[in-house]
């Protein structure tokens, strides 16, 4: 039988580095076409290049994973997926970062329970890790907010013309399509910069 290398790298958004995890893979000699490589949320494994990964793997391939937080940050789905590529697929996995997370070692009883307990602990850390993200980031947000910090674009001035435009439309002399075209500005707008202001 034939065993076939495969890498699998991610990083969480498309302006970070891959550069580690390539390294390591390169080590490896693992072929460039049978490197994976997403560039997006682990948040879940709707991903195209893990989709493609999961449609070639097959029983006996070995694949090579930097850390168990690359594969996903979801503890549930970690769970299932790992369980898909082990049991389903019959794939061996190596988290290079984590030797216990190594499937070739200890295929009996003990190895499989010691690989499943750590698998656990890991992907419930690395979940935990991402709320603690998030919780962290909203806290910050509300911190900001709170000292006056203003997030997104800033709104753009009123054209000179829209108090009397505004005026017009309230007394019904023209149509809010009126009023918002005298404005150079989508009719949704007008309509709410003329609800903010009740100029």
């Amino acid at each position: 039988m034939i065993i076939i290398v495969y890498g699998y790298i991610r990083v969480s958004s498309v302006d970070q580095n891959i550069d580690r995890q390539m390294i390591a893979m390169q080590e490896l000699d693992i072929p460039t076409k049978n490197l994976y490589i997403d560039k997006q949320s682990g948040k879940d494994f709707e991903r195209t290049q893990y989709q493609k990964l999961l449609r070639k793997l097959k029983s006996g391939d070995l694949l090579y994973i930097m850390s168990i937080d690359r594969l996903g940050r979801n503890y549930e789905e970690i769970q299932e997926q790992w369980r898909i590529l082990t049991k389903v697929k019959g794939t061996d996995i190596c988290i290079l970062d984590m030797p216990l997370l190594d499937t070739r070692n200890g295929k009996d009883l003990m190895g499989t329970f010691i690989a499943d307990l750590v698998l656990q602990i890991l992907s419930f850390v690395a979940q935990n890790e991402r709320e603690n993200i998030r919780k962290r980031q909203a806290e910050g947000i509300a911190a900001a907010k709170a000292r006056g910090v203003r997030f997104g674009r800033p709104p753009h001035p009123l054209p000179d013309n829209f108090s009397e435009t505004y005026a017009a439309w309230k007394d019904k002399k023209i149509t809010l399509r009126q009023a918002a075209n005298a404005c150079e500005m989508p009719v949704a707008t007008f309509y709410s910069k003329a609800v903010q202001s009740k100029v």
